[in-house]
């Protein structure tokens, strides 16, 4: 039986032109939010299934990839459903190994506690352009600190590492899951549907409201309760920003949480007098996100000229408490690594600063002597700090400097075993 030399359906091989792009990436990241004051963690790939099943994960818990148990407790013969073969799985997000990390570390990390984690994560999703079932993410996170500041910090670090990586244009999209729940309060709507209306609600940049009328009526709710709510929507159509939040305290009077109000304009006016980057922070009553953990601020990057978005988070307050027994505050905002990594390739992104890059093409049948002499230059260029290959020659050598330019090779030094004087 033949081996098969494709990745496994989901996956991907990483070439060298992307993975040097991907390096740099990384490294403005990392450089970026350590101004900020994060600190890099790291965190097993594989979770409990207690934790990974702990419905804070929304769809995601549905698509883990689950780990069969081990030797002795693997008992095959008596097994009777799939939790009696499983015990563990690859984590879906670094959010929950997170909380599971500061909860089992927590007296020995500072607080608040700043945290970046990068890594790969796996969903068991249906592969298609620019989603895979492999995927690097990139999370920071603050623990520990209750007042919006948190939000603040994590967009400002996050929208200065976008401009540093060269975006501009694009918007944060911010909203208050409090906000949601007192909007569908004040319309009538029961506690147990907050839910499901709000999947509804998700879906209006793509359906409209008409289409979200539509469903919100096949779903079984009231024509009275469906009316008031979306008259909401339409009131903030006209009423755009901070107009919009003006607009819903006039309008919901005692419904909606006056601090939810609050909250969201300081941060909003906060990250405009000091963004370092070219984008518009903006106020989104249809933001939803969905993760069941989040309780306060969400925020999501939107890039209308890519045609979706690119990372995303928000505050969610009562997730440590399940680990630690006690609530810790905490708030988190994620970079889509791989959508970035494929909007740069796709315009053809130059890594900056680059080292020039010589290849030394050494002709066959060289004697020992001079290719001792020539590992020599080489090695005496790559302390000065230039990047060297020494390759030996093909017969096609014009074919040969083709292909290596087309590596970012510019120069080229050739050794010959008879050279000419």
């Amino acid at each position: 039986m033949a081996l098969i030399k494709k990745p496994v359906t989901g996956m991907k091989d990483v070439l060298p032109a992307e993975m040097q792009l991907r390096d740099y990436v990384i490294g403005v990241i990392k450089e970026t939010y350590a101004k900020y004051g994060f600190t890099s963690i790291d965190t097993p790939c594989v979770e409990s299934l207690a934790n990974l099943n702990s419905k804070q994960g929304g769809d995601n818990e549905k698509l883990i990839f689950k780990i069969m148990k081990r030797g002795e407790k693997l008992r095959l013969a008596e097994a009777k459903e799939e939790n009696d073969l499983t015990d563990s799985g690859l984590r879906y997000d670094l959010t929950v190994p997170l909380v599971r990390f500061y909860a089992n570390h927590a007296n020995e990390l500072p607080s608040p506690f700043k945290a970046l984690q990068m890594g790969y994560v796996w969903r068991a999703d249906r592969p298609q352009k620019g989603r895979y079932r492999q995927f690097m993410q990139c999370d920071i996170d603050i623990l520990g600190e209750p007042s919006n500041l948190a939000e603040i910090e994590l967009i400002l670090a996050t929208t200065s590492t976008l401009g540093k990586l060269g975006f501009k244009g694009f918007q944060i999209r911010i909203n208050d899951r409090r906000i949601l729940k007192d909007m569908a309060a004040y319309a009538g709507f029961s506690e147990e549907s907050y839910d499901s209306v709000f999947i509804t609600v998700d879906k209006m940049d793509k359906i409209g409201l008409e289409g979200v009328e539509a469903e919100l009526i096949e779903n079984g709710y009231s024509k009275e309760s469906v009316d008031k709510y979306l008259g909401l929507f339409k009131g903030l159509e006209v009423n755009k920003g901070i107009e919009g939040l003006k607009f819903l305290a006039e309008t919901l009077g005692d419904f909606l949480e006056a601090d939810a109000k609050l909250n969201l304009e300081e941060i909003i006016s906060s990250v405009d007098a000091n963004k370092a980057a070219e984008f518009e922070i903006v106020f989104d009553p249809t933001l939803v996100r969905g993760m069941s953990y989040y309780t306060g601020t969400i925020f999501e990057i939107a890039m209308p000229q890519y045609g979706g978005s690119c990372g995303g988070g928000g505050r969610y307050d009562k997730m440590v408490g399940k680990f630690l027994g006690q609530e810790t505050p905490a708030c988190g905002f994620s970079i889509g690594f791989e959508r970035i990594i494929m909007i740069m390739m796709d315009e053809g992104f130059k890594v900056p600063g680059a080292a020039d890059k010589t290849a030394y093409l050494i002709e066959k049948g060289i004697s020992g002597q001079m290719l001792s002499d020539i590992l020599g230059q080489a090695q005496e260029a790559r302390k000065n700090g230039e990047q060297i290959l020494v390759v030996r020659m093909n017969k096609n050598k014009k074919f040969q400097k083709q292909a290596l330019e087309e590596q970012g090779y510019n120069n080229f030094k050739e050794f010959y075993k008879n050279p000419l004087n």
